[in-house]
């Protein structure tokens, strides 16, 4: 996720839906990933998402700042996964856009 569109992400106010993924797979990240060293672009599942769709390094000091910084919001997150991703995916265009 790049840092721009981090920036537009407030404080949770819920936390996030098990097995979503959607931040993982939507945007780009442009920092290094431990198994993705240039990063990954938009619409490309992180390595380190395993199969039930949860972060493998989410308590890790590798996993990328602009993960950790992303929260859940109920606006960008909506009401199920396919929201969620369609919804990062639209400010993804944004900020590639920018």
């Amino acid at each position: 996720m790049t840092q721009r569109l981090i920036a537009t992400v407030g404080a949770a106010k819920d936390e996030c839906r098990a097995g979503c993924g959607a931040c993982c797979i939507a945007p780009s990240i442009t920092s290094a990933i431990p198994g993705m060293p240039e990063g990954k672009p938009a619409g490309v599942r992180c390595i380190q998402l395993d199969a039930t769709n949860l972060c493998k390094l989410f308590d890790d000091p590798r996993r990328p700042a602009v993960c950790a910084q992303f929260s859940f919001e109920t606006w960008l997150c909506g009401e199920s996964r396919d929201q969620a991703l369609e919804n990062i995916a639209s400010l993804q265009r944004l900020t590639d856009n920018a």
